[in-house]
């Protein structure tokens, strides 16, 4: 037998900024079932993941959560597990971006691309938010596509054409946090020379290299899109620009990231340090001494990486292709690293017919809920292995699928093949079986057995779907088997006992062997069904036959109508249906519920009056507050200040007439004494619906009126 390969298997590092959502689980699930299927062949994998912790958008949640962004991101990271402990993902190590071992191999490569001649400083005009007194990373300046034109793009790529480009590009670029429209600053920022010939000749090879079959090694649809990305593209301004650019791998201070060293206030772009930790959890993989306690794998993580029989593999969605396949590799590559054997891309998965996922109208699918109701994790796992294959296409859960698929497959075809026999087994042959087969049981066994290395050529290549398919085509011919002999009638007469044991001995080693084949998707069920049998269920090869049982108990319970309604019910509190139906894609009024109930009695306690803006002035010191000065009527004026300033300009507002809480207690702040406050209006996410809008009441109100 051949040496066992030296598989590195990740996913996707999903960002630390909120709980795994189904798409997240259908990735684990999807390389989980190549993973093991590689294990049961024998060979040696070192499967990783690990939270991707770092960047302005994990820093601004955890500021608004009040604490520090390691606090906020170890939250995150204590809530995997039920995860991935619910689901069966078998990850030899979970890490964090933000770990030593993350800042330690960044910094290393940045060091061995800056040695290539790779890393350049150039000074950039960078949109800056004077409302928030900050650069704005990429993802939080959106516009206009300057390609294909359309409407609240971010300002890194098109989410509709998949174009990418500069967020100075963008066509009426503006804040994603404040709404207004940012400014062009000068900072000096770190290139990776993406465009240097050596890099666009390596990549051109890597990204279309084909195996001894001469088959594209990336999938089909990724190399050719790749493809158009070393073509000439054209820029918003007409121009033309050819080939590869270079990428932009540095942040200015605030963030939250790794400091880029000799650089004091500049840190790594998020997406520079991001796949670092796929080789960040292996190396404190290796640390542990998991390799070794596994596979008796005695070398370092440097001799591992190093060597030629390591092969490493990535799963990821269609949405991170880019980083994937042009920045990661090439990082790799000039920092004197082995590149990746294999990048493999699925695509999204939507709930009942592509129906976009809510959680308020219950069309959305939560994996926690999903566990808590008490449904079968592996009804999710055989289902979405049913419905995955090698290329990136989006796929669909539908409840009446779903339980079509468990209930009349899983269920109906394969569990029931056990069911039939293992009674009659136990009660008149205590449990043994008969290994003398007529000719028929035979030449089924065989057949079933003889299906082994084409079903493991589809799981080798990720067609899941075609191998369940086949797997369920063999338990039709098992169970046409049974319908043809009938083990029920045969059991009727003594006479016909050694027909009876024959027959219930195929139908039970015949499921040992669809066992084993479904075991990478359903890896409990194979060992219940270990248990039961009496053989290993995790050896692709094992021929052995099952000599006896024990006691048959349920291995799997049906999909009831009842759990698919639960896990798509809206939410409960039914008095609030208006409410419900208004939070659907975040419209609740405003963004946010309505305010609990007041009596008029506490309306009638504030005093909101008609003013005058009679002069307005900036704040020194603030970009948030403006400086009102307002006629209420009273013979003086009154000093108030407003957080506006990222809405109006000092000169818009003298003259206008607004509605001020005249009796609210006077608040003595850095800059002075505030004497009431101005009303406005905003949308409660204003990164959804940015904009301050002070309230203005018609012609012919008057300083002073007061407001009923």
């Amino acid at each position: 037998m051949s040496a066992p390969r030296q598989l590195f298997v990740t996913t996707a590092l999903p960002y630390a900024n909120g709980k795994f959502h189904v798409g997240h689980i259908m990735e684990y699930i999807q390389a989980d079932i190549w993973v093991r299927f590689q294990r049961m062949q024998g060979h040696h994998v070192n499967f990783v993941g690990a939270d991707d912790t770092h960047g302005a958008p994990i820093m601004i949640a955890a500021e608004k959560a009040g604490q520090t962004p390691q606090a906020f991101v170890a939250n995150i990271a204590a809530g995997r597990k039920p995860y991935l402990d619910g689901f069966h993902i078998s990850f030899d190590n979970w890490h964090s971006t933000d770990a030593p071992e993350n800042h330690e191999l960044a910094r290393q490569i940045y060091r061995g691309l800056k040695a290539n001649d790779l890393i350049e400083t150039r000074t950039i005009e960078q949109f800056f938010d004077p409302a928030k007194n900050m650069f704005l990373p990429d993802r939080y300046i959106k516009g206009e596509c300057p390609k294909c034109h359309a409407k609240d793009q971010y300002g890194d790529n098109c989410e509709v054409c998949g174009s990418v480009y500069a967020p100075t590009e963008l066509i009426k670029p503006y804040s994603a946090l404040s709404g207004v429209t940012p400014e062009l600053k000068h900072s000096e920022h770190f290139f990776f020379k993406l465009s240097d010939p050596r890099c666009v000749e390596f990549l051109e090879a890597w990204t279309q290299r084909v195996d001894a079959n001469g088959k594209l090694v990336l999938q089909a649809e990724v190399a050719n899109k790749i493809k158009e990305w070393f073509s000439v593209r054209t820029n918003a301004d007409g121009s033309t620009s050819e080939g590869l650019g270079d990428w932009d791998i540095s942040r200015d201070a605030p963030y939250f990231g790794i400091e880029i060293p000799d650089a004091p206030g500049k840190y790594f772009y998020v997406w520079l340090d991001a796949p670092v930790g796929y080789l960040a959890s292996l190396k404190n993989w290796f640390a542990q001494g998991g390799p070794k306690a596994k596979h008796g794998d005695t070398r370092s993580f440097d001799e591992y990486m190093a060597a030629a029989d390591t092969e490493q593999y990535h799963f990821i969605g269609k949405d991170i292709v880019t980083f994937h396949t042009l920045f990661w590799p090439a990082m790799l590559k000039f920092s004197g690293r082995k590149t990746p054997d294999n990048v493999f891309v699925h695509g999204f998965l939507t709930v009942n017919n592509g129906e976009k996922m809510s959680k308020s109208r219950g069309t959305g699918l939560d994996p926690l809920k999903y566990l808590s109701l008490g449904m079968n994790p592996e009804w999710l796992r055989y289902y979405l292995a049913a419905k995955l294959s090698a290329r990136n296409e989006d796929i669909d859960f539908n409840a009446d699928d779903f339980m079509a698929r468990v209930n009349s497959d899983l269920i109906g075809k394969y569990v029931n093949i056990a069911s039939r026999a293992a009674g009659f087994l136990t009660k008149r042959f205590g449990g043994q079986l008969t290994q003398a087969f007529d000719a028929q049981g035979a030449a089924l066994l065989h057949d079933i057995r003889d299906a082994a290395d084409g079903i493991a050529q589809l799981y080798e290549t990720r067609e899941f779907g075609k191998a369940t398919r086949e797997i369920m085509l063999l338990a039709d011919k098992v169970n046409a088997y049974v319908d043809q002999n009938k083990p029920w009638d045969l059991a009727k007469d003594t006479a016909n006992n050694e027909a009876l044991h024959q027959v219930c001995s195929v139908l039970i080693n015949t499921f040992a062997v669809l066992t084993r084949y479904l075991a990478p998707a359903l890896p409990e069920l194979a060992k219940a069904v270990q248990a039961f049998l009496g053989v290993d269920m995790q050896d692709w090869h094992s021929a052995t036959g099952v000599a006896s049982i024990t006691p048959y108990q349920h291995l799997m319970q049906r999909v009831t109508t009842e759990q698919l309604d639960a896990l798509f019910e809206a939410p409960e509190h039914t008095e609030l249906t208006q409410a419900a139906i208004n939070s659907v894609a975040n419209e609740l009024p405003g963004g946010e519920t309505i305010a609990p109930t007041i009596s008029i009695d506490d309306f009638a306690k504030i005093d909101l009056r008609i003013a005058k803006i009679v002069n307005c002035e900036a704040v020194e010191g603030s970009t948030k507050l403006l400086r009102l000065t307002l006629d209420v009527g009273e013979g003086k004026t009154r000093n108030v200040f407003s957080g506006i300033a990222s809405a109006y300009k000092p000169e818009e507002l003298v003259g206008q007439l607004t509605v001020l809480v005249a009796n609210l207690a006077l608040r003595k702040m850095k800059f002075g004494v505030s004497e009431g406050m101005v009303l406005a209006a905003s949308h409660a996410d204003d990164k959804a619906q940015p904009g301050i809008h002070i309230l203005t009441p018609w012609p012919g109100a008057q300083p002073g009126m007061r407001i009923h």
